[in-house]
């Protein structure tokens, strides 16, 4: 099935998760797809994966930006899509929290989204949409993330006021609230005790008692990108009831 012939996308953070099984979505709906990913084992990962469809750069999400927006107007002339997916966590309490950990989350977090759409805003056509990834951290008081349930809360604000500042333009801004999606990334900023434990309790506290599927995220994404054109400046809960029940 091709329902993506013809479309171009961009996505940060790509080479993993959510972002990964976005791209492998749309390269098999026969879209062409630049993704960004920053360790080697990743980029293999999703070069194997994704095959030729898709190009894979090794992008630093926060300085990497002008080289990436050059690389896409020289490959595609123009996005279709851009998902703003890029970004870390720190699990850390208030007692924990160094300054250099609050400031390089919300520079990576916050910060590296809100100039990434500002310099590929003369790649957006009429048309064209933007999905930034959120959390369903920003409207819920979980102990010990609060620099990044922070930096989640902000990416929310900005989806609003990017989405009424770019209507006029023709450029739909919406954002995907993931919940317990287990891609991995805690493994990688904790131990894997701790990262167990973490895990176990989310799962534990989910109403549908279960992980999501970074597949399923993806597909909300893509809604939010190609299918929901009546839908600007919206948050898309993909959470098994985590925010609301």
């Amino acid at each position: 099935m091709n329902q993506y012939e013809g479309k171009r996308a961009v996505i940060t953070g790509g080479t993993s998760g959510i972002g990964l099984a976005t791209a492998q979505l749309l390269v098999d709906g026969g879209a062409r797809v630049l993704v960004t990913g920053r360790t080697p084992a990743s980029l293999e990962k999703a070069r194997a994966a994704l095959g030729p469809r898709a190009i894979v750069e090794a992008s630093d999400a926060v300085s990497g930006i002008d080289a990436l927006v050059e690389r896409a107007a020289a490959e595609f002339g123009a996005v279709d899509l851009l998902v703003l997916n890029a970004g870390a966590t720190v699990t850390s309490t208030v007692d924990d929290t160094s300054e250099a950990d609050y400031d390089a989350l919300f520079e990576l977090n916050t910060k590296a989204p809100f100039f990434t759409l500002q310099k590929f805003l003369p790649l957006l056509p009429d048309g064209s949409a933007v999905v930034l990834t959120t959390s369903v951290s920003n409207t819920k008081g979980i102990a010990a993330t609060s620099v990044y349930s922070a930096t989640k809360a902000a990416l929310r604000s900005l989806t609003r006021t990017f989405a009424r500042e770019l209507i006029d333009r023709g450029i739909r801004v919406n954002a995907v609230s993931p919940g317990p999606v287990d891609t991995g990334i805690l493994q990688r900023t904790m131990s894997p005790d701790a990262a167990r434990e973490f895990l176990d309790q989310v799962k534990a506290s989910n109403p549908m008692q279960r992980f999501g599927l970074p597949e399923e995220v993806a597909k909300a994404i893509l809604f939010l990108g190609f299918d929901a054109t009546y839908t600007t400046g919206t948050e898309l809960l993909v959470d098994g009831g985590a925010s609301d029940l």
